[in-house]
């Protein structure tokens, strides 16, 4: 895990991988096309098997930020950031497969950015923020919202489900996020286009304002928000996150193997929320959506 930058220090821009390497867990530099491990083993990147770029103790998401989304939905943000969290069990890597459970239909893409902590911070100011970050990567903030109905105060399934925290490809170190675009393809078609600029609360923002009272450890990730435009996805499909400066994370959707179970527990639901959410709030239909079958 690389040092967050300290008072004073200039950044430098480097990125770091982490991959299988000989059949273990291997931090690496991007050196072009290739990855360079410490004792100087090296691979192509495009030959890696990528794992996160980080191990987080947790994962916290701030549910709106982006004006477009917002517009989105036309409704208007709160005084004050509001988060969820996605649980580290949900993580996933560049290159790995999202699963879309079998009797769920509405697995939403979200791309986005992630701050990844550097340093214990607790009770920091905004204005000294930066020093508490070690990086940035991308992030597919992925949303199960078949079981928006039970958890939407939560989001434990929706967004906490296995599989959909994708993270990468690499931890970038001394990138500035200040205009920078945010970006989303579906098989080569571009869905999402954003930029850091039409966010609410910058990064530095986010960070101090939980560990106003949740410490936060190094290989901690904050999800910064996502613009407008997610929607769902189905298997065989390709998605893809490209965040300027920061690089292009993939990921492709693959059906679950076993239905969610109906012997216990909420069901995944198609109610007019969950469709509404589903494909940004299309309001125009709500109360004269035709019956599903």
């Amino acid at each position: 895990m690389p040092d967050s930058a300290r008072p004073g220090d200039a950044p430098q821009t480097r990125e770091y991988r982490r991959i299988l390497l000989d059949g273990a867990a291997t931090q690496v530099i991007r050196d072009g096309d290739e990855l360079v491990s410490a004792d100087g083993r090296r691979v192509r990147a495009a030959d890696a098997v990528h794992l996160p770029p980080c191990e987080p103790s947790k994962v916290i998401a701030v549910h709106l930020n982006h004006r477009s989304r917002v517009e989105e939905f036309q409704t208007k943000l709160p005084p004050a950031p509001t988060y969820f969290h996605k649980p580290v069990s949900a993580l996933n890597a560049h290159g790995g497969a999202v699963v879309r459970p079998e009797r769920c239909e509405y697995l939403n893409y979200e791309g986005e950015i992630a701050i990844v902590i550097g340093r214990t911070a607790r009770n920091i100011a905004p204005a000294d923020a930066g020093a508490y970050i070690a990086g940035y990567t991308v992030a597919n903030d992925y949303g199960l919202h078949d079981f928006r109905d039970t958890d939407a105060g939560s989001m434990l399934r929706v967004k906490g489900s296995d599989t959909l925290c994708p993270l990468g490809p690499g931890l970038v170190t001394g990138w500035d996020f200040h205009g920078k675009y945010l970006r989303t393809y579906v098989n080569g078609e571009l869905v999402q286009d954003g930029n850091t600029d039409e966010m609410e609360w910058d990064m530095h923002y986010l960070v101090a304002d939980i560990a106003r009272t949740i410490t936060l450890c190094p290989g901690d990730v904050l999800l910064s928000g996502t613009p407008a435009n997610s929607r769902p996805v189905r298997p065989g499909d390709v998605v893809e996150v490209e965040a300027e400066g920061l690089g292009r994370l993939r990921n492709h959707i693959v059906a679950g193997p076993v239905p969610i179970r109906d012997d216990c527990g909420a069901q995944p639901t198609a109610s007019e929320e969950v469709v509404s959410t589903a494909f940004g709030g299309d309001w125009e239909f709500r109360g004269i959506r035709k019956p599903r079958r």
